[in-house]
């Protein structure tokens, strides 16, 4: 029986799994809520706002060595009113304090602690304070000692120094209205960007730490597959090879970790995430397409230089991510868990390095011999006396089949180790994200297993995340748009844990599932999932859009209200809400013929131009947004059972400008109305601006229709 803990605080009651990791500090924690704003203003007192996410190293770090320490909690809990924030739950609150963060210290990141009013106003804020003075950073103590004697005695000054702030955070939230059009020379400026940025020796942009830009490797292909510049493609292939070859790949288990600590994708900060898995699971597919094509001229043997970078190669790599997503990060309701720590033990990479000896015992000592020269393991290590496995070299020294077998020992005895903590929270931005995935892993590599996992996943989502349009009072009036569909629209709420769905969504949480049910009906044909997009894109249109210049605010019009209405164009770790809304929008358009979707998605893409110019690697889901918008794109239709030769060709080559309608003859999807099968088979019909050429039946025929 387990003894009860010394100290719970408000936190028992969350369901985040980082807010609960906090329950049983001393610090008297709350919940970001009106019960601690008006505690504050009863006792007068100014707030901590910590924020953190599980999964986040130096969080874990900064619990251990302060919020557990009993001296420093009587500091926290006489001064001020405490609350703790799961950023992934609570992204707008992130948002708006981390820009404060920025724009005060110039950096950022977490774990992030701000000091507030009980107006919400932020005056003070860093990241990891140590528990002493360190490396000429003051202690977590001096700083909450110096805060409360600064509201104590210079109160006036501090209200001062917010106010000043808040204008500057409302400034940033503001953009101008959309002006001129959208140019090409844009995506070619962008790639000559990457061009100058390139890591011509280990792949990927600019140097430590490294970051898998899977946004902006999409983009790539698709400006190759527009233009034909074959150094775009060479570009992502290069980095994909790297990566996949590097310890930020798990060489056992599949799947990649969050980033490289160096510049040779060997040392990673060991957490794993689902939306990098997501988004890395695509440009691995598109690669298995593009080099398994006849027409691919990186199936060249000078190409392919390192450890045979083949069509299997690439296939391999997207095959293991999703079955390591399949086996550790789904839930069986059908969804899909959020991220997987960097820790176990105690020890950061614990779990996923070996020695020598440890490899020997279970190999033997031959069959270690040839995998230790293979996967880099010696008894110096690479990271802290063990080592990551890597690739430094083609692998020519144990046969397939026997290294296959090395790697299935060595993953089994590693399923016996203590594994690092889970955060079995549901985002529902991060799961269409995954959901995306599967439904195109489903088509590309012809498998019904992994669209059964789309198709449960979208079930989930839309039984559990999803609730009947609004009706509430709005702190906006809103727009003739809004009027007309609100009775029509979606509403979809953030997270759900242990059977509770929570928090209302943000415009990303739409977006990322509209994008993944959209691929979801291009591979099944099933028009629900189609229809239901088009439900949370006009619950876009009607909540978030900003009628007065343009672009979608991050929060919608009944969301609570902050002390900034922030609108997030910035293609970070997952895409930002507006690239992708502008990208779910642009097919809509395509599908529905429906103007009014274009006009929305391309005044977002106006909006985003000029930030696009002068930081590009910043914006690559928008970058591939607009290649698709530049492009040719077809309007493909096929008539007759969805799993037919005609399909299969589709997908066989990367083409990322295509909608794909799947139905019958008595569809109502307006790409299908008025096209019969011919001679009762399965017919294809290919369109750009719903203006179609001749029905063909064959796939040959298809083919030259698609080029």
């Amino acid at each position: 029986m387990q003894s009860p803990k010394k100290f719970t605080n408000k936190l028992i009651g969350e369901t985040s799994p980082y807010l609960l990791q906090h329950a049983h500090n001393p610090v008297e924690w709350y919940p970001w809520g009106e019960e601690a704003f008006e505690k504050a203003k009863a006792e007068d007192k100014s707030l901590l706002v910590s924020i953190g996410y599980s999964a986040c190293h130096w969080c874990h770090v900064m619990e251990h060595e302060s919020f557990e320490n009993e001296e420093i909690a009587k500091i926290q809990n006489e001064h001020f009113v405490n609350i703790k924030v799961d950023m992934e739950e609570r992204p707008d609150v992130d948002q708006i304090y981390m820009n404060f963060v920025q724009i005060t210290t110039g950096r950022g990141g977490w774990p992030m602690n701000v000091f507030i009013t009980p107006d919400k106003l932020p005056f003070f804020g860093g990241t990891y304070f140590p528990p002493g003075p360190r490396h000429g950073m003051p202690s977590w103590p001096q700083i909450l000692q110096s805060i409360a004697e600064a509201w104590s005695v210079r109160r006036e000054e501090l209200m001062h120094s917010a106010n000043e702030i808040l204008g500057e955070l409302r400034r940033m939230s503001i953009t101008d209205a959309a002006v001129g059009g959208v140019e090409e020379s844009l995506s070619e400026a962008a790639f000559q960007s990457f061009v100058r940025s390139f890591d011509p020796k280990n792949g990927g942009w600019g140097g430590a730490p490294k970051f898998p830009q899977a946004m902006s490797m999409e983009f790539l292909l698709r400006y190759w597959k527009r233009t034909g510049n074959e150094n775009a493609l060479e570009m992502v292939r290069f980095t994909a090879a790297k990566m996949a070859n590097g310890g930020i790949y798990d060489q056992l288990g599949g799947g990649f970790h969050r980033y490289a600590t160096d510049s040779i994708w060997l040392v990673p900060h060991f957490e794993k995430m689902l939306y990098d898995n997501a988004q890395l699971i695509r440009i691995y597919l598109h690669l298995y397409q593009i080099t398994k094509s006849p027409k691919s001229k990186v199936q060249s043997p000078k190409a392919r230089t390192e450890n045979d970078l083949g069509p299997e190669f690439f296939r391999r790599i997207a095959v293991d991510t999703l079955e390591y997503v399949h086996r550790e990060m789904l839930d069986a309701t059908g969804a899909f868990y959020s991220t997987q720590d960097a820790d176990s033990e105690g020890e950061e990479g614990k779990f996923f390095v070996w020695t020598p000896q440890e490899i020997a015992e279970v190999l033997g000592e031959e069959d270690a011999k040839e995998f230790c020269v293979a996967y880099d393991v010696t008894p110096a290590g690479n990271f802290e006396s063990a080592s990551i496995l890597n690739i430094k070299h083609p692998i020519k020294e144990m046969p397939a089949e026997r290294l296959r077998s090395s790697q299935e020992k060595l993953f089994a005895a590693r399923e016996k180790r203590v594994k690092p903590f889970r955060d079995e929270k549901v985002l529902t931005a991060w799961n269409g994200l995954m959901l995306a995935a599967f439904a195109e892993a489903a088509a590309v590599l012809d498998n019904d297993e992994y669209l059964e996992v789309a198709r449960r996943n979208a079930e989930f989502l839309l039984e559990n995340l999803k609730k009947p349009g609004r009706e509430q009072e709005r702190n906006e009036q809103p727009s003739d748009y809004a009027i007309a569909n609100a009775r029509t629209s979606a509403t979809l709420l953030r997270a759900w844990k242990d059977g509770k769905a929570k928090l209302n969504g943000y415009l990303e949480d739409y977006a990322n599932l509209a994008d993944g049910l959209i691929e979801l009906y291009q591979v099944s044909g099933e028009e629900k999932y189609l229809a239901e997009a088009k439900l949370l894109a006009d619950a876009m249109i009607s909540e978030f859009w900003d009628a007065e210049n343009g672009g979608f605010f991050f929060t919608s019009n009944d969301h609570e209200e902050l002390i900034v209405r922030n609108k997030d164009f910035f293609d970070n770790a997952t895409p930002s809400g507006n690239s992708v809304a502008a990208d779910v929008l642009l097919r809509l358009a395509k599908f529905y013929g429906d103007e009014r979707y274009e006009r929305f998605a391309v005044t977002t893409l106006r909006l985003i131009s000029p930030q696009i110019k002068r930081y590009p690697s910043g914006f690559g889901r928008a970058l591939s947004t607009l290649e698709f918008y530049f492009a040719e794109a077809k309007e493909i239709a096929v008539v007759g059972e969805s799993e037919n030769d005609l399909v299969k060709e589709i997908w066989y080559e990367y083409r990322p400008f295509k909608v794909v309608a799947l139905g019958n003859e008595s569809s109502d999807v307006p790409l299908l109305e008025d096209r019969p099968m011919i001679d009762g088979k399965p017919t294809a019909y290919v369109c750009e601006n719903f203006v179609c050429s001749r029905p063909v039946t064959e796939v040959e025929e298809l083919k030259g229709l698609l080029i």
